[in-house]
This record gives C-alpha cells, structure tokens and sequence, in this order.
C-alpha cells in the first residue's frame, strides 16, 4: 500500500441548511495533512452530514472548506478522489453475505476498476492478481486484522465479525486507495471501553502513516483535533436527514475537466433521491 501525503482540511463557517432546517452550521477548522480530526457531538447534531460534506459527498450551503488544496463546494469530486469512507452506515455497509475474504476481493476489484490508472488494467492477469495481493495484505497489516485470528480465518462470514473487527476491515477496504483523507462514522458505536481505546489506536497509526483521519464519535481522545457539533436549536425545525448525501460524478471523471466538473457539482445536487445518492456515494 502507498503511502501518500495526508489531506490539510480547513473550513471557515461552514454550513449545511436543508429543507426542514440546518444540518450543521458555523464549523471551523484549520488542520495540517496526517492530522486525526475527531467530529464530537450527541447522535442527530449534524455529525454525518459534516462528515460527508467534508469528503465531498454532500454539498454545503454555507461558508467553504478546503480539502487537500480543493475548495468545496467546487471541487466535490476532487476531494472525494482522495477521500475514502470507511464505516458510514447506509453507504458502505460490508455485505453480510460474503466471507471476508470475497469483502476483500470485491474492495480490490472496484478499487482497480474506479481508481486504478487504465495502464494497470492492461497488465497481464496474474500480476495484477499479485499486485491485488499485496494492496490487500498491506491494507490488513495497516488496519491491525489479522486473518488468521478469526473463527475461520479468511473464510469467515462477515455478519459472525465482532464489531472491532467489522471497523479494521472496513478500513482495510478504504485503505486499498491509498487515500489521502480517511472518514468514519460512529467509531466508537458498542463498543467497549477496552475497545474504544483500541479504535483510536488504530486510527493514530493510520494518521502516523501520513493519512488525514476524520472519525465521528461521541467522546474524543485528548490529542485530537477536535469539531463539536450541538444539538438542535429547539426554537428552529429539525435539520434535513443525514443519510442523503449528493451523488458523486463518475470516478473516471479526467482531472483536467474544471468545467464540468464545477457544472456537476453545483447544480441539481438538492433534486437527486436518496436511494441513487447513497449507491453512488457508496461506490466514490
């Protein structure tokens, strides 16, 4: 797994108003590349759609925020180019169905279709099964999952997964991109105290390597970069859901393409459902 340079995230009264109200408003931050963000606040204070809006998958509607050197919200799709998501309820669950090996393969197999360079597809098969290999034994090592400690070692379901366990995979997965800025949602969700103090753990070592790690949580560590987001002012209506964020532009999208990219990105992104938004932001 590469080790790329982390993502500097700075916002300045950054908001998000939705139809029944604001989501979040009024956040401010200034963190340097590798840093670990924690995103503190009671469940329904705005935490997600901060997360999400952050990584570019949700477009604000005040202030702006910056993201590895790409403004928001213009440059939606380039932050999300180097953003991952790790566990974010409703866009990347892991499928219960699968043994965690194939969860393994099937992270490998969209990370090289979306984000691989089109030369890597024209590799012969087997070294690119290799190359697939060794992303995925590296992202395992730098999420802390051993295989060989589980029930039934790869071939483990992944619904039998304690909840520690479901997290490092998750993040293992994200890691496979090689990402610059690394987001999860509900870190600390049941979890214990013992494991809690193991997340963060895990977390510190990732932002060690150089990647940018932003973790929504409802206690944060001492030495982290800490976002508070507050209740709901009880005089204004409820903020708009948190599980609907805009749908990103498709992941082969050229670089170079400023103007359709600022085209797609701020327009229509209020009008798309909720069922195509989180299936295409499952997939940036």
């Amino acid at each position: 797994m590469d080790s790329p340079h982390g993502a500097a995230v700075k916002a300045e009264d950054f908001g998000l108003k939705g139809p029944r109200g604001w989501a979040f408003r009024g956040v401010g931050i200034d963190a340097a590349p590798g840093s670990l963000i924690a995103v503190e606040g009671p469940s329904g204070s705005g935490r997600t759609c901060l997360l999400l809006a952050l990584t570019g998958r949700m477009k604000p509607t005040a202030g702006h925020a910056e993201v590895g050197g790409h403004r928001l919200p213009k440059k939606m799709s380039a932050v999300r180019r180097i953003a991952a998501l790790g566990p974010v309820s409703g866009i990347t669950d892991l499928d219960q169905a699968l043994t965690v090996a194939e969860q393994l393969r099937e992270g490998a197999l969209l990370q090289r279709h979306y984000g691989a360079p089109v030369r890597a597809m024209l590799r012969p098969r087997a070294e690119r099964r290799a190359v697939a290999e060794a992303r995925i034994a590296a992202a395992l090592e730098a999420a802390g999952l051993d295989l060989a400690t589980l029930p039934k070692g790869e071939r483990t379901s992944v619904r039998d997964l304690e909840r520690l366990e479901s997290v490092r995979l998750s993040v293992a997965i994200a890691l496979l991109g090689s990402p610059a800025l690394l987001a999860l949602d509900d870190l600390d969700l049941k979890l214990s105290d013992t494991e809690r103090a193991e997340a963060w753990a895990l977390l510190r070592s990732v932002a060690a390597r150089g990647i940018t790690v932003l973790a929504v949580c409802s206690e944060a560590p001492a030495d982290a970069v800490v976002l508070r987001t507050c209740p709901k002012d009880p005089d204004t209506a409820p903020a708009a859901p948190e599980a609907a964020p805009a749908a990103p532009d498709a992941p082969a999208e050229a670089e170079g393409d400023t103007k359709n990219d600022t085209e797609n990105d701020t327009t229509n992104d209020d009008t798309k459902g909720a069922d195509d938004a989180l299936a295409e932001a499952g997939r940036a």
